[in-house]
């Protein structure tokens, strides 16, 4: 896939800003073309149309259905971070998981 571009949505954008920050590093580590970004979850709306998956934090899991009906109509998926991954930063299982999630939505 050409260049992934993955959103992560917490509250202010703070803690899935320590992720997506992991995640950079290790996709130019792994010399893979992903784009991380962080956002409030005020701002998914205006980046739906430009992002291949919004991933939110654990704590969202009682919106994940009102995310998901939002990402449908841009054909994005939407996904939980696993509380693993989030807790741990973990920056190289967050973007394999993006890419298994988007490759089985195509």
């Amino acid at each position: 896939m050409e260049n992934l571009k993955v959103m992560l949505c917490c509250g202010a954008g703070m803690s899935s800003g320590f992720l997506a920050s992991s995640a950079r590093k290790y996709a130019k580590k792994a010399k893979l073309s992903v784009s991380v970004e962080a956002r409030s979850h005020t701002e998914v709306a205006d980046y739906l149309n430009s992002i291949d998956i919004l991933m939110l934090g654990p704590h969202f899991a009682v919106e994940l259905e009102k995310y998901q009906a939002l990402g449908k109509t841009y054909g994005v998926p939407v996904i939980l971070i696993p509380q693993d991954i989030y807790a741990q930063l973990d920056g190289a299982r967050l973007i394999e998981l993006a890419q298994k999630t988007v490759n089985e939505n195509k």
